[in-house]
């Protein structure tokens, strides 16, 4: 069982490697600081503070009092998910092992990856406050995803969201149009953002359901765009220090047969928990652009 156990501590360096690799809202993970912060706690308090603006100094009077106004934010973690898979002992080894490895890779990228990037893509979309477009519109040509860019720029320079640290969302097919532009203008307006990143249309909605697993029609779990209200999204401008994103508890767990009191199988758990939320006072830093 040795060579066993040692395969399957290969299986799970793996795991993290596709995760890293498959996520496309990785980019907007927080930082250390923020990770530390909410270590020991199911919710974040985030202390915001507003005061008065100058006044007219007089040499009589001197100055003249302002106010300091300090609140708290509190932002409760909002994802939490998981699953639980049973490989048979015999099927896992008249295999070589593909049978459990090649199920707990899979699982990450196709099932795990896809949705976390979903959630948290309609998270953002679906804040109060954000910048969007007045009406969805289908973009149609390279020129339309161009001025629709111009826009979403111009709106969050004039809200004074810092140019460093924008990252631009789109779906290949919008992407590819803009290369039907003449090419220097195409340049300048996608050299304007810090990172792009494509993102397939099946994981960029304004809104989804998050299936439970347990009810019936549900029982295979996953996500599906929310059929009343949901939206394809044409892209999205994050400016990455307006969100709070982070995985705060990822469990890639394996019970082997032997240790297994329920069946001769191999068991493999997952389980996510974690935060993806946008500061209050930094709505404006996200930009959002659906169809209608």
């Amino acid at each position: 069982m040795a060579n066993s156990i040692t395969k399957f501590k290969k299986y799970i360096d793996l795991l993290d490697e596709v995760y890293k690799n498959a996520s496309l809202t990785s980019v907007l993970d927080g930082d250390s600081t923020l990770v530390r912060m909410g270590a020991n706690a199911n919710e974040i308090i985030i202390p915001k503070i507003s005061m008065d603006g100058l006044a007219d100094y007089s040499r009589n009077g001197g100055y003249v009092s302002g106010n300091v106004t300090l609140t708290n934010e509190t932002v409760t973690f909002n994802y939490d998910r998981g699953r639980k898979f049973v490989v048979d002992a015999m099927d896992n080894e008249e295999t070589a092992g593909v049978a459990f490895g090649k199920l707990s890779a899979e699982f990450l990228r196709t099932k795990v990856v896809p949705e976390l990037d979903a959630f948290r893509f309609a998270t953002y979309a679906g804040t109060t406050g954000i910048s969007k477009v007045s009406a969805g519109a289908t973009l149609s040509t390279g020129a339309d995803v161009l001025t629709a860019l111009v826009t979403a720029q111009n709106t969050m320079d004039e809200d004074e969201v810092p140019v460093d640290g924008r990252v631009l969302f789109i779906t290949p097919t919008l992407y590819n149009l803009i290369y039907s532009v003449d090419t220097t203008k195409s340049k300048a307006v996608l050299d304007s953002f810090g990172q792009i990143v494509k993102v397939p249309q099946s994981r960029f909605y304004t809104s989804i359901d998050l299936k439970d697993g347990s009810t019936s029609g549900e029982e295979a779990g996953g996500f599906a765009k929310t059929s009343t209200t949901g939206k394809d999204i044409n892209f999205m401008v994050i400016h990455k220090p307006a969100l709070l994103q982070y995985s705060k508890h990822v469990v890639n767990k394996i019970i082997s047969p032997e240790l297994n009191q329920e069946s001769d199988g191999w068991m493999f758990f997952y389980r996510a928990y974690g935060l993806a939320d946008v500061y209050e006072n930094k709505v404006a830093g996200i930009y959002l652009h659906h169809k209608a």
